[in-house]
């Protein structure tokens, strides 16, 4: 259940971000938003994703003006991704929403709930 209901607030989300946003862009968006600009071959390495995949998803998120193209400093031949002014507004909006959203839900938790989820979570990562 709590699987599903993630894939299903990704989805929603990401349709928030943009109408045509499919989840797995989504999650590269994010990825480029947390690590900031990145070559396409280091999104590849860090999702486990080929080459081609990692393009495609790339050139979708250019397309919606996500993401744009910049040189990369390190290397005049090649190029790294990051957020567009566009992306950026729009996660900044998403994330906002759903600080606000989760709020919320966990406004009725005691901090010692809290505080076993995270335990909780952390232990689950650590796991994986």
């Amino acid at each position: 259940m709590m699987f599903r209901n993630a894939r299903n607030l990704s989805t929603h989300v990401a349709a928030l971000v943009h109408p045509d946003l499919d989840p797995a862009s989504y999650t590269m968006l994010l990825m480029v938003a947390n690590e900031g600009p990145l070559r396409g071959m280091d999104l590849a390495g860090r999702t486990g994703l080929d080459k081609s995949t990692v393009s495609r998803q790339i050139a979708t998120l250019v397309d919606l003006e996500l993401l744009e193209r910049a040189p990369d400093p390190d290397d005049g031949r090649a190029r790294r991704i990051q957020l567009s002014d566009l992306g950026r507004e729009r996660l900044e909006r998403v994330r906002a929403e759903r600080r606000k959203h989760l709020h919320g839900q966990f406004a009725s938790w005691s901090t010692q709930d809290l505080a076993d989820l995270a335990r909780l979570l952390g232990k689950l990562n650590q796991t994986s």
